[in-house]
């Protein structure tokens, strides 16, 4: 059964997902690959860390959302568990800028294919029994700590701009 004000509700949260995601796409594009490697503070993250954290955690949401195995796997470790500066190889700017286009588009083409039901249901990082203690765990929720999660990204990273 639809429930028009979960819906709206839903809507809302789905386009500002989807309007943090262009402003964050248009900054990419305009942000020369040089700028990318720099910090974007001193002693802060270097854009190229960043753009591949956002990659890693976009990649992750397929998983925690149910909707497949990760696309690109071998980012989590070096982009969620190891630091910026840890010496590893990154892959290119136009390596990740294009994965990041990619996995985008993936989670946005599962998310358009959902229910208001499907929204409220649990993520896959909860269990059933913790579920039902806290149903603010599902995937609405998931997209919501996503969304800010990126602008404040999105925001460190306008600081490459010289």
């Amino acid at each position: 059964m639809s429930n028009p004000q979960a819906d709206l509700i839903i809507k809302m949260y789905f386009s500002a997902w989807e309007a943090q995601n262009k402003q964050f796409a248009d900054l990419l594009d305009k942000l020369p690959e040089e700028a990318l490697m720099l910090e974007t503070a001193p002693g802060r993250n270097t854009g190229i860390y960043l753009l591949g954290h956002i990659v890693a955690v976009t990649d992750n949401m397929l998983k925690l959302m149910g909707f497949r195995d990760k696309m690109y796997p071998e980012l989590f470790e070096l982009f969620i568990k190891t630091p910026d500066k840890s010496g590893k190889e990154f892959p290119s700017a136009a390596d990740l800028k294009a994965r990041y286009h990619k996995v985008t588009n993936e989670v946005n083409n599962h998310c358009k294919t959902l229910s208001t039901e499907d929204w409220l249901s649990r993520h896959t990082a909860v269990s059933e029994e913790d579920f039902a203690k806290e149903p603010h765990r599902n995937k609405l929720n998931i997209l919501v700590s996503r969304t800010t999660h990126l602008a404040s990204h999105t925001g460190q990273m306008i600081y490459l701009f010289k």
